[in-house]
């Protein structure tokens, strides 16, 4: 959950507690947000809250409204889409950077791996298996093409040499921008979740994958926001369907 007063510029987010009550929960949205804060520079503290005994004061402030929402003047965002623009519109730059990608491709580039995921990992019939699992694979590499292909400021317009391929660390560049905080969020999930409950690996000759992933947990901004694969498998433990022998 995202409890986000935008007054003065001084946030004070909170998500969804772990299994211990205490620990970051499981919720990639909530994330986002956290790194989007964080890559523009804005010092903030994350509360865990237990939603089995969620604060009155949160119960009121958005009834029926469901996390993460902001708050702004008394308004409340809830759409996940609208609260990231608001925030890239009000915390601009001088003072702020700008995190939009350069790139319209590297905003829907992996944009239905998280789909052919939810269906690879809640199907419960092992007839359907092997065909979900390579629409999961096929959609990830999607991903690795992209990742792989040069973008037009990695092409040199004067050299004559055939372009061999992007060794950048993410999909706009070798800096995250927001396509990256609404990516790898999910994209973990992916590769933690497939392992525990299907034994799937991303497969390894998925370079640009394998170097995206890699690259975004060499940074705090990732790391930092991200809940412990025990509590993103605990999260799924009800959800991810038993195979049918």
């Amino acid at each position: 959950m995202l409890f986000h007063n935008m007054q003065g510029h001084s946030p004070s987010p909170s998500t969804y507690a772990g299994s211990d009550g205490e620990s970051i929960g499981n919720c990639p949205f909530s994330q986002r947000l956290f790194m989007i804060l964080w890559l523009k520079g804005v010092v903030f503290n994350v509360t865990t809250v237990d939603l089995k005994r969620k604060p009155a004061d949160l119960q009121n402030l958005a009834p029926g409204t469901h996390p993460p929402f902001l708050t702004f003047n008394g308004e409340v965002k809830t759409d996940i889409n609208k609260i990231e623009e608001f925030l890239e519109e009000v915390l601009c730059p001088p003072k702020y950077p700008k995190l939009s990608a350069k790139q319209r491709q590297s905003n829907t580039a992996g944009n239905d791996i998280f789909a052919k995921f939810s269906a690879y990992i809640k199907n419960t019939k092992s007839e359907a298996n092997a065909v979900l699992e390579k629409g999961l694979t096929k959609a990830l590499k999607k991903l690795d093409d992209y990742l792989n292909s040069p973008l037009p400021d990695e092409i040199d317009a004067d050299c004559m040499e055939e372009e061999k391929g992007s060794n950048r660390c993410f999909l706009d560049g070798n800096e995250l921008t927001l396509a990256d905080c609404n990516l790898l969020p999910k994209l973990h999930i992916v590769k933690v979740v497939a392992k525990k409950y299907r034994n799937y690996d991303i497969p390894p000759d998925m370079t640009g994958v394998w170097r995206y992933l890699n690259n975004a947990y060499s940074r705090d901004e990732f790391t930092n926001t991200c809940a412990a694969d025990a509590e993103i498998e605990n999260a799924y433990k009800d959800v991810a369907g038993r195979l049918a022998k």
